[in-house]
């Protein structure tokens, strides 16, 4: 009997090289609108992989729809120019996983549009069997809740879930849910890789995959 009956994957920064297109629609969305930007690129990088909402939050609700407007208008220009490409090999070892038989899904914070842009560009939607997009779930990462909702469309609980991802949001999300994680070590964020602890790995390429949910020897 396998370890785990899907794989769910973060998709920024995890399977689409897309943290620098990122920080710089950050940058854009503070300059277009306050005509400066004083913010850091480690300070951006501590709110990657949580709703878009979260990294305005402190400038109240109202500029915080103003400043998430002019992100989504600069980064929705990139997206369709197809500025982000996928990490080296993905696709194919997407592939491959997909011909083992084995579940794939994309759990991500980013919105539904803004990730099958991509999706859609790349030309990889049919190698997963679902997907959860910000839309799906009332709270988010590090929230259970996301995780939960790609359990239940991938017809099993959340401990039979491995999420793969870059990102400590993504690691408490899965620690949350009580789901396997598989931390990606070509990441960009911030992340002590030596923090990990049961049921989680450090995966140096998604072939790494199968041997974790068949627990093969890695």
């Amino acid at each position: 009997m396998s370890r785990f009956d899907a794989v769910f994957y973060d998709f920024d920064g995890t399977l689409a090289d897309s943290i620098p297109i990122i920080l710089k629609c950050f940058h854009l969305a503070y300059e277009s609108v306050f005509g400066h930007c004083d913010r850091t690129d480690d300070d951006f990088m501590y709110y990657i992989g949580r709703p878009l909402e979260d990294t305005f939050a402190m400038h109240g609700e109202e500029m915080m729809r103003t400043l998430t407007d002019a992100y989504l208008g600069f980064n929705e220009k990139m997206l369709k120019e197809d500025a982000i490409d996928l990490f080296p090999g993905i696709e194919e070892d997407l592939g491959y996983i997909r011909s083992l038989g084995i579940k794939q899904g994309i759990m991500t914070s980013k919105r539904k549009v803004s990730c099958m842009t991509t999706v859609d560009l790349k030309g990889i939607g049919d190698i997963f069997d679902a997907f959860v997009f910000k839309e799906d779930s009332e709270r988010h990462k590090p929230d259970p809740q996301p995780l939960e909702v790609a359990a239940r469309k991938a017809g099993t609980v959340p401990s039979r879930i491995l999420y793969v991802g870059d990102a400590v949001p993504d690691l408490l999300c899965a620690r949350n849910a009580g789901a396997g994680f598989a931390l990606v070590d070509w990441t960009k964020m911030p992340v002590d890789k030596g923090s990990l602890g049961k049921n989680e790995w450090l995966i140096s390429s998604l072939k790494d995959i199968p041997c974790i949910i068949n627990e093969w020897e890695l």
